[in-house]
């Protein structure tokens, strides 16, 4: 005889966590950002306050503040009023900073993944920047060129003002998510520089294929500053090589 209290069977198996405090009080508060309800540059309800509007104790508050600030969405300040953040790229990129890093130092494959990402990304860059390039852009690249030209005695030097110019590229694209997320790539990269004791010519090398890319890109010629990227970084990739575990 069948159970009239049974509930039909319908193969699915769940368990009803409990939320933590903390974690509640933070999707509400979430929601208050996406809806608008708190807008950047908007001081931050205090805790008093909202201990009183969710019914929780200060811990819960300040955990699910922790939380927020830990993702860049506020900034907390100690006497002052805790304020809501301008989101932007360079904040979103952040997030996955010490992640990516740990994924590059525990897996070395990724390293010929994050070149191949780069070339991508950077080829696209370049097609972008041949469009936007003014006079003044092209000279503000060539005093780039300058620069790093002066570091020719300091490989770290050197490879910091390189990463200067390939970011200022990325910025001609006018995309400002292109650009932090080619800064944050050459950033991830540096770590696995790996200089020869001599460059043999290298350096002047990738001083003279710089002056020729501003060329082209003074002169919108995209589909050669596009072939000559591509080149110049398959002809750095050797210098950055993954550690061993």
């Amino acid at each position: 005889m069948a159970d009239n209290n049974s509930q039909p069977n319908d193969g699915i198996t769940s368990t009803i966590t409990r939320q933590k405090l903390s974690d509640q009080v933070y999707e509400r508060l979430w929601s208050m950002i996406v809806s608008g309800e708190l807008a950047p540059g908007d001081p931050f309800p205090s805790e008093r306050f909202l201990m009183n509007k969710f019914g929780v104790g200060r811990p819960a508050v300040r955990e699910a503040m922790q939380t927020l600030s830990n993702k860049g969405v506020i900034t907390i300040s100690q006497g002052e009023r805790s304020r809501v953040n301008e989101l932007n790229a360079t904040i979103a990129v952040a997030q996955v900073d010490e992640i990516a890093k740990l994924l590059l130092s525990s897996k070395p494959s990724n390293l010929a993944h994050l070149k191949q990402v780069r070339k991508i990304l950077e080829t696209g860059a370049v097609q972008l920047a041949a469009q936007n390039c003014t006079p003044d852009d092209a000279t503000r690249l060539r005093s780039l060129i300058e620069v790093q030209r002066e570091k020719l005695e300091s490989h770290k030097e050197f490879i910091l003002a390189d990463i200067a110019f390939h970011v200022e590229i990325a910025e001609l694209s006018q995309n400002p998510l292109l650009q932090v997320v080619i800064r944050a790539m050459l950033n991830w990269l540096l770590e696995y520089y790996t200089p020869v004791l001599r460059w043999s010519g290298r350096e002047n090398t990738t001083l003279s294929e710089h002056a020729k890319l501003v060329d082209y890109l003074e002169h919108h010629d995209s589909a050669r500053a596009v072939r000559l990227i591509s080149s110049h970084l398959d002809r750095s990739n050797p210098l950055y090589v993954a550690k061993a575990i």
